[in-house]
């Protein structure tokens, strides 16, 4: 490989959240231990981001800083590119990260008590956007079928036809389910979402991390008419790494819609911009870390490839779903018959396991793990034989 793929900078006492609960509970910095909970990556960046980053820093000023037209021919080069996905420059607006735009989305596009659509289990700041804005919840449960989830597309209508459901936060990739939805169900939500006139903010930010043998389609590349009843939220910062540099890309080909965000955005922030590095990094990013993309890939499915050759022997009662897409691999712990708790506390006190627990993708996710695998094999391998040594007393 041409890239660094081995080596891991501890963030112990770095405001670093998933290296804090660490630290928490009783890890030491000298102890060979990462934490694979929240979705940011254990790789070192990409050294071309890393002297694009240096160049600004020695030669511009850190002021205020708009997107440059070249910063917008980049992005959508990378997505005419890596999704053959044909975007205008214009569509494009500023976003500190991916939350923040489907939070603004769920305020602008929707009143107090209207109804958000989410395919659950689902990434839990998607449940935040709806409930902590006053809006109704409408659950639609995925169906698990054996290693993979399908959309209820029956219930999917029946919950989208009610006058009072008015938006669909779509997780394209899924996070936590790791699907990557087919042209013919996206074209599906597409049509049944433009039928029952619910607006369909998707959020794609996993887009780039996709496992060999799949492909992510773009929600908006179905068909104009698809393209103008969504918004698409994109971001390097999943892809690269970047998420400290708080820089996303909202496309909205719609100019109405366009119009109506960047005019209830300006109510709260007159002047919207991103990190004037993050703008360097994103550009850094498209232009010159294809290929750092592809070994990030790779090691990713290596590590996915571990995992599920390792389960599937000393462990056949975790069932593990298929990883089409993200490093994020969820894994259905329930046939281990050991209550969400105490399965916590265990990975935590005694195995030294540090997943996201799946309760907090919603109630579907109680009795499952997700564990990122966004780093070094060798971790993998170490946490593997823990959990070895650790679980060998819980199953007979």
């Amino acid at each position: 490989m041409k890239y660094n793929f081995d080596t891991v900078h501890k963030r112990f006492n770095k405001g670093c959240k998933k290296w804090n609960e660490l630290a928490d509970n009783g890890v030491k910095e000298d102890e060979d231990i990462i934490p694979f909970s929240v979705a940011d990556m254990e790789f070192v960046t990409a050294p071309e981001i890393v002297e694009a980053l240096k160049y600004e820093l020695d030669h511009n000023i850190m002021g205020y800083a708009n997107p440059t037209r070249e910063y917008l021919e980049t992005v959508c080069q990378w997505m005419k590119k890596r999704h053959d996905w044909d975007t205008k420059p214009e569509w494009i607006l500023p976003a500190h990260g991916v939350i923040d735009a489907f939070f603004e989305a769920v305020k602008i596009y929707t009143q107090e008590g209207e109804g958000v659509m989410l395919m659950t289990p689902v990434y839990y700041p998607m449940y935040h956007a709806v409930t902590n804005n006053n809006r109704v919840l409408v659950d639609c449960s995925l169906i698990l079928k054996s290693s993979s989830y399908e959309i209820d597309f029956e219930d999917f209508e029946k919950k989208a036809a009610d006058e009072n459901t008015k938006l669909l936060i779509l997780c394209s990739p899924h996070n936590p389910c790791g699907r990557v939805w087919t042209r013919e169900e996206l074209e599906k939500i597409g049509e049944i979402c433009l039928k029952h006139h619910v607006l369909v903010v998707s959020d794609e930010i996993h887009f780039d991390l996709v496992m060999p043998g799949y492909k992510h389609i773009v929600f908006a590349s179905l068909s104009d008419e698809i393209a103008n009843n969504c918004i698409i939220c994109t971001a390097p910062s999943k892809t690269f790494n970047l998420a400290g540099l708080q820089t996303s890309n909202i496309f909205i080909p719609n100019p109405e819609l366009r119009e109506k965000y960047l005019n209830a955005l300006k109510r709260s922030n007159p002047n919207p911009k991103c990190n004037i590095l993050g703008y360097s990094a994103c550009e850094a990013a498209y232009k010159h870390c294809e290929q750092w993309l592809e070994e990030a890939i790779s090691v990713i499915d290596t590590n996915r490839k571990l995992v599920v050759d390792f389960l599937s022997k000393e462990f056949p009662q975790i069932k593990v779903i298929e990883l089409e897409a993200t490093y994020l691999l969820w894994m259905d712990w329930r046939g281990m018959r050991i209550d969400g708790k105490e399965l916590e506390r265990i990975n935590h006190e005694e195995a030294k396991l540090f997943f996201d627990e799946g309760y907090v993708f919603g109630a579907q996710g109680d009795g499952f793990e997700r564990w990122n695998l966004a780093c070094p094999t060798r971790y993998v391998k170490e946490a593997l034989e823990r959990m070895k040594e650790t679980y060998k007393k819980y199953v007979g």
